[in-house]
């Protein structure tokens, strides 16, 4: 009825209408008394105007019900990001070395791989649900990171084991495992990431 009108909207017109009761209920006498067909209709009149009266009422107090519920769920669901946040900035200040890479994806398909694709270059036995990523080779010669190194990739959940390396050629590189899911991997693309580890 009025669902998608703002509160303002609503108290204007309550306040118009609630006036309009008034002014009616107290000419609810017709001028000729005698007249009872006027009287009848100008009782159905107000009956009716009551009617619309309270249903509007009711309408209101749905509406700023559902308002007040919004903002209290906004102001609960404001304070969870925060404490989030929060937990996760702590979360990153425990490691010890961070570097800002290149993330692609990739999964156990020959034609992203090769003619093993669960085997990784160590060895390793890869499957769907691991949380593994290859890594270029220069991350392991310059910048210290090592086989079955836990590995934080910021605006992911969890760590990630180093368990594969990436061809000669990529620098400042990871790959990102997602078992079998080629659609997952597509969707992934290629993203600037910032990983953090500790140097062992």
């Amino acid at each position: 009825m009025f669902t998608n009108k703002p509160l303002s909207v609503y108290g204007l017109t309550l306040a118009v209408l609630l006036s309009f009761v008034f002014s009616m209920s107290a000419n609810a006498s017709p001028r000729n008394k005698n007249s009872v067909i006027t009287k009848t209709k100008t009782a159905e009149e107000t009956r009716q105007l009551q009617l619309a009266y309270k249903a509007l009422i009711a309408e209101f107090d749905k509406k700023a019900a559902s308002v007040k519920a919004k903002l209290s769920s906004e102001k609960s669901s404001g304070k969870a990001k925060l404490v989030k946040a929060s937990l996760t900035a702590a979360n990153y200040s425990d490691y010890d070395k961070s570097l800002h890479v290149t993330a692609t994806a990739y999964t156990s398909h020959a034609d992203q791989t090769d003619s093993t694709p669960n085997i990784a270059a160590w060895g390793d036995r890869l499957k769907p649900g691991m949380k593994a990523i290859a890594v270029s080779r220069d991350l392991l010669k310059v910048h210290g990171l090592k086989h079955k190194q836990k590995v934080r990739i910021k605006g992911l959940e969890g760590e990630y084991v180093v368990l594969d390396k990436m061809n000669k050629r990529w620098r400042k590189k990871i790959d990102i495992y997602m078992g079998m899911n080629k659609r997952k991997a597509f969707k992934w693309g290629r993203r600037k990431v910032e990983i953090l580890w500790n140097q062992i």
